[in-house]
């Protein structure tokens, strides 16, 4: 039966693709490609030949119309990004809705994600999190930030490492300079790399140290009060 089908994809290392994941790209009528250059590379690694086709965050209010009649017609389109999960920080939310208010069925594979990893490498609290994905790279971003002072669960961020010292000062600012966080970047790649510590700490670790690759910062939420002070009763 046609369908959608959101298909995850190595954030580093080929090994870490599913069996199930390049059955079902060799299976596929089309696949959606955020890079069709990068796309093609994996694509080429497991000797797979599909028609590929751009669909990203540049183009993607313009195609989703012309994918969904493609699936009505009869087709089973994969989407892939350049890494981990479409729909993630990734293109993709615009063309679920749209297959799913027209009743196209959707289906999404399990997979690689750089979030999961990093939360639980970082040696936070890992029961409760949220993921804030970028943060605004210009306007919005100092609210963000304020809004987010009296979370209490461990937070999630992506950025840019040409960004990650500013990000982790303006943490720094909001939160406290001694709040506990953790910077991973190349995760799963030969480089990986993990820095824990105090935001202080890390702001002058990367300060001297300039950061490469993917970048994923996960920080401690505020420490719940009412759990830490006791309340006598007379």
């Amino acid at each position: 039966m046609s369908k959608l089908i959101l298909a995850p994809t190595p954030i580093g290392n080929l090994k870490d693709i599913t069996i199930r994941t390049l059955e079902t790209l060799e299976k596929a009528d089309l696949i959606l490609a955020e890079d069709t250059r990068h796309a093609s590379k994996l694509l080429k690694h497991f000797n797979i030949k599909v028609p590929v086709v751009s669909h990203h965050k540049f183009n993607e209010h313009k195609t989703v119309e012309a994918i969904c009649s493609k699936i009505l017609s009869g087709q089973t389109v994969v989407m892939i990004s350049d890494a981990g999960t479409p729909g993630i920080s990734d293109p993709g939310f615009l063309l679920i809705r749209l297959c799913i208010e027209k009743g196209i069925d959707v289906e999404t594979l399990p997979g690689a994600t750089a979030l999961i990893p990093a939360l639980v490498n970082s040696g936070l609290p890992c029961d409760r999190f949220c993921f804030e994905g970028f943060l605004p790279q210009k306007k919005g971003r100092d609210k963000r930030l304020k809004n987010l002072a009296d979370e209490t669960r461990t937070m999630i961020f992506y950025e840019s490492p040409f960004r990650l010292v500013k990000a982790l000062k303006e943490m720094s600012t909001h939160f406290g300079a001694d709040r506990q966080a953790s910077v991973s970047r190349e995760l799963s790649k030969i480089f990986e790399q993990n820095i824990r510590g105090q935001l202080e700490f890390l702001i002058e670790h990367f300060s001297e140290n300039q950061p490469k690759g993917e970048i994923v910062i996960v920080v401690a939420g505020k420490k719940d009060q009412s759990k830490t002070s006791s309340t006598i009763i007379e």
